[in-house]
């Protein structure tokens, strides 16, 4: 009898080698989805240019804040009156955004239906109207839950900042 390394034995070497392949097997698909989770997280880089930002301005039409990253819907009315409905995912997950005083309760106070709201993000590489939030104020020019610049891997900054790229209607 043959000792292998699972623990088994086995009487003839074609036993032997199937045993052999079956733990190595076994052992890789262990392997393979104990390290799957380090690469579950989206890549925020990959998806949105940050190089690029683009500045509009729009009327909240939904808010979600949840895990791992809150959504804020908008629509955006260009010049000739054709709304494009649009979505921006905050760089800030809840926890920190409650680390900068920003719960729940007052994001989705600050941000209703139909909040008129000037918003700078990183635009999809893929050209569609989603995009990373960057900046976002409220029509009186003031910083809503905290986002004013930073990026992929900063924190937000607070206080609103002057200049940045042109407003789009």
């Amino acid at each position: 009898m043959t000792l292998l390394p699972c623990g088994l034995q086995a009487e003839s070497k074609r036993v032997s080698t199937q045993m052999r392949t079956s733990c190595f097997l076994v052992l890789t698909a262990g392997l393979i989805l104990v390290g799957t989770p380090g690469f579950a997280h989206h890549g925020t880089g990959v998806s949105y240019d940050a190089s690029k930002p683009v500045t509009l301005k729009g009327t909240v039409t939904e808010f979600r804040y949840a895990n791992p990253h809150p959504q804020l819907y908008f629509d955006v009315t260009d010049e000739k009156g054709n709304v494009a409905h649009w979505s921006g995912e905050f760089y800030p997950n809840p926890a920190q955004l409650i680390q900068g005083g920003w719960g729940r309760k007052r994001s989705e106070a600050a941000l209703p239906f139909g909040t008129k709201v000037t918003i700078t993000l990183a635009p999809s590489r893929a050209g569609t109207p989603v995009g990373a939030i960057l900046k976002l104020l409220n029509e009186k020019g003031e910083v809503l839950m905290g986002v004013a610049g930073g990026g992929p891997g900063e924190a937000p900054r607070g206080g609103a900042e002057s200049g940045g790229p042109a407003v789009r209607p």
